[in-house]
């Protein structure tokens, strides 16, 4: 059974549309330069500008999790928090998206599966959490599909896993890892002229759940280089996803 979500080129809108990556479109390219993570730059700001007796309890004070706001939204029933600096983008082709206003790549969203094209009961419908991933894998890749000539993705389901949450409900938690790769001379006529490079590596964090008959995926999107130093805070934004009744 496939996910029945509309194939939309996502993920990748541009620095004016003050958009990321997800739900757009075409261009997968991702913003050129060194980016410093952004705690490092605080700390390296402190280490210039305050004195030596300040700097240990600044620095631990740059360590704390960002505070997280929750998103509730009754009509489409589910909620979820998010780090309370993060703007919304409105136009996205999302449910919901907000995205980290510094790292254009690192953004958070929520798809819904329209009722008209298929009906859920459980997230078990999708099959085990691995053929879940599967699904999920297959359904990123084609909207990353892209028309550009010498353009190369890998890619590499990291894990999956099931939960029982404290709404009782079963949800499905998937990641997975992006790389794509395309050709500095796409037209060059000879093969040393055609130098492949990395536009850009990404870690894709998927939680599925099903209520109202429908399939809702919370999606969180962050650059390989980024995840390591926010693992924690993401993962509690995937732990507070939870998927509501609808009132009638």
């Amino acid at each position: 059974m496939a996910i029945a979500f509309p194939i939309q080129r996502f993920y990748d809108i541009p620095i004016s549309l003050s958009t990321c990556s997800p739900r757009c479109i075409s261009g997968h390219s991702q913003a050129k330069g060194f980016a410093v993570p952004r705690r490092k730059a605080l700390s390296l700001s402190l280490s210039l500008l305050l004195p030596t007796y300040i700097l240990s309890a600044s620095a631990a004070l740059a360590q704390h999790s960002p505070v997280l706001r929750e998103y509730v939204d009754s009509f489409d029933g589910y909620s979820f928090r998010y780090p309370s600096n993060w703007i919304q983008v409105r136009g996205a082709g999302a449910d919901i998206f907000f995205r980290d206003p510094y790292v254009l790549d690192e953004n958070i969203s929520v798809e819904i599966s329209s009722p008209s094209s298929s009906r859920y009961k459980t997230v078990q419908d999708l099959g085990s959490p691995q053929e879940a991933g599967k699904k999920v894998l297959k359904q990123y890749l084609t909207e990353f599909m892209s028309t550009r000539l010498g353009v190369r993705r890998e890619s590499n389901i990291l894990s999956t896993t099931s939960r029982v949450a404290d709404d009782g409900k079963l949800y499905y938690q998937v990641e997975v890892n992006i790389k794509s790769y395309a050709n500095n001379n796409e037209l060059a006529v000879m093969p040393q002229e055609r130098v492949v490079r990395m536009e850009w590596d990404r870690r894709y964090l998927s939680v599925l759940g099903v209520e109202n008959n429908q399939l809702y995926e919370l999606r969180l999107q962050v650059p390989e280089n980024v995840f390591t130093e926010e693992q924690n805070d993401l993962r509690q934004v995937m732990d507070s996803f939870r998927v509501n009744k609808i009132a009638a």
